[in-house]
């Protein structure tokens, strides 16, 4: 195992990479996700994170405040990044709802696998970090409603004929689908996507 002070280097390495010309508070949340996945989220300090982004520790806090407002911060810039991949899967899908459906699930499993957060995630749900879990069941209804938001959206031109109640019924079962597949997959993410679209294709048609 690498000591704590080689994981650091190589994610400094990792964010100046990754975050030429973002702003300090994007390269700060940068180096908080390579750190949670690598180390764990227990062992992200302030200082680390200044280290990495070379940076002061003051210049960490003025960007982001405290260590619950970084997590905060982390999450919600995965939930905009997993949205902003189903957009562009129904933007590619415009004719053909089944197809926009299966697409999005795909990617976002596929964007899945090799999300640090993700696997830091699901290592607190086995006891591995506990001290997250707590922040990531906070934010599991506002996942849930801006995933349902931005899908109802996208289906309206697609003029399903499903009634109001019977629609949002559909679209929360594919949406929770979807994420209990990315917490624990059973099978590659096209082989998934396929079932869920054709599940979703039954009930839509």
């Amino acid at each position: 195992m690498a000591s704590p002070r080689l994981v650091v280097m190589g994610e400094t390495a990792a964010v100046r990479r990754a975050s030429a010309g973002s702003t300090t508070r994007d390269r700060v949340v940068d180096a908080a996700v390579l750190l949670t996945g690598s180390v764990g989220w227990s062992q992200v300090t302030m200082a680390k994170l200044a280290e990495v982004v070379g940076v002061s520790r003051q210049t960490v806090y003025n960007e982001i405040g405290t260590k619950a407002g970084l997590a905060e911060a982390m999450i919600q810039r995965e939930l905009e990044r997993f949205l902003v991949v189903v957009s562009a899967a129904f933007d590619a899908h415009p004719d053909d709802l089944v197809s926009a459906i299966e697409s999005a699930s795909c990617s976002v499993l596929e964007h899945a696998q090799d999300n640090p957060l993700l696997h830091a995630v699901v290592s607190a749900t086995h006891g591995a970090d506990t001290e997250l879990l707590p922040l990531l069941t906070t934010h599991a209804e506002s996942l849930l409603v801006a995933a349902k938001g931005v899908i109802a959206d996208r289906l309206v031109p697609y003029g399903v004929s499903v009634g109001p109640q019977r629609l949002d019924a559909a679209i929360d079962t594919v949406v929770r689908v979807v994420l209990s597949h990315v917490m624990q997959p059973s099978a590659a993410p096209a082989e998934t996507a396929e079932s869920i679209a054709w599940i979703a294709g039954r009930v839509l048609r």
